[in-house]
């Protein structure tokens, strides 16, 4: 049985969250928990909020046991970017993205 959990638009690029979940992505959710609380990257602390509420989602929704618990994907999509721009020398401008990201766990047990 899947359980699957989402956070869209947040504001920090998709590369940095795929980094941090190539290193959990074989391991066992709660074990992934414990790697991203001694993980210092600001990407860490999204990646472990949207976990939690896929377990969560498991055990209150579907009634199924932590222990039994396993990553089927873990999948992290671009976002919109919001586009700014910043002044240069001379009266030019140069473009600044601001890219967002979205986070999708999905658990199988």
């Amino acid at each position: 049985m899947e359980v699957k959990a989402e956070q869209k638009f947040i504001r920090i690029s998709a590369r940095k969250i795929r980094l941090i979940a190539q290193a959990i992505k074989n391991l066992l959710p709660q074990e992934a928990l414990l790697k991203l609380s001694f993980t210092n990257k600001n990407g860490a602390k999204e990646l472990a909020k949207v976990i939690k509420e896929a377990i969560s989602n498991a055990v209150n929704v579907k009634k199924l046991t932590e222990k039994n618990l396993r990553f089927k994907e873990i999948i992290i999509g671009e976002g919109p970017s919001l586009k700014r721009w910043r002044a240069k020398a001379r009266g030019r401008i140069s473009p600044i993205k601001k890219r967002t990201c979205h986070i999708k766990v999905i658990l199988e047990g």
